[in-house]
């Protein structure tokens, strides 16, 4: 019999333990030994006191995994966590691609809140119909295929949910990308942002497509570009279901 362990994919939400899962904290709360890019494990540590933590920086996703797979193979639980869902541009799929032929190894996904979800939430309602979630970052995706996204999802009239907007490298994507949706678009659709959900930064704010253009985002900030039905209701972001008609 090998002595393989069970090894938790941990989506831990969007910062704040209160917004994790029952399911994601008993994970955690049974693992021995916590991983993670050094911002989400600290965004734990004071939680979860006596386990061993162990991290790496970011852009170190593949040796990150293979850290947990192989604590895992010591016949540990422990647990991989990732910032909003874990399998929402999260560790989940590289980890299971990662431990193809492990076949002795357990391993569970555990669902988090992502951060279209948990902006949203604090936006009001503006996931209230069909929409997509497009992440500007070109580093694992050509910026060919995100322009065609962008512009396949606009036509549509499709809510968008803008994840990775900008960096210090990336500073003009957002620009890029509005002026882009703006082709199918009016200027005056309503959108929003929200930077550092459910951290002590936090801040959110509602304008319009023409003024998101040019707002000064990071890579902590969700961005959300609503549909043609989409309005400001009480300072709130609201996409309609459509109820009234049914």
């Amino acid at each position: 019999m090998k002595n393989t362990g069970k090894l938790y994919v941990v989506g831990i939400g969007p910062g704040a333990y209160e917004d994790m899962t029952i399911k994601a904290v008993k994970a955690l709360e049974e693992s021995q030994v916590i991983v993670g890019y050094t911002v989400y494990v600290d965004l734990v540590r004071e939680h979860f006191p006596g386990k061993e933590m162990m991290t790496t920086p970011m852009r170190r996703e593949q040796e990150r995994c293979q850290l947990v797979i192989d604590e895992a193979k010591k016949g540990k639980t422990v647990a991989m966590v990732c910032s909003g869902d874990s399998g929402v541009y999260g560790m989940s799929g590289l980890i299971l691609e990662m431990a193809e032929h492990d076949a002795d190894l357990e391993i569970q996904v555990i669902p988090g809140v992502t951060a279209a979800l948990s902006g949203g939430a604090l936006l009001g309602a503006p996931l209230g119909h069909d929409f997509a979630v497009i992440s500007l970052s070109d580093l694992l995706t050509p910026m060919e295929l995100i322009e065609e996204r962008l512009r396949r999802s606009a036509q549509a009239d499709m809510i968008l949910c803008i994840y990775n907007p900008s960096s210090k490298k990336r500073a003009d994507y957002l620009k890029w990308a509005c002026e882009i949706v703006m082709e199918y678009k009016s200027p005056e659709t309503v959108c929003g942002f929200v930077r550092n959900i459910s951290r002590d930064e936090e801040e959110m704010e509602i304008l319009s497509l023409e003024q998101l253009r040019d707002a000064q985002v990071d890579m902590f900030t969700t961005v959300y570009i609503g549909n043609s039905m989409t309005k400001e209701i009480r300072g709130r972001m609201v996409t309609p279901r459509g109820y009234k008609n049914v």
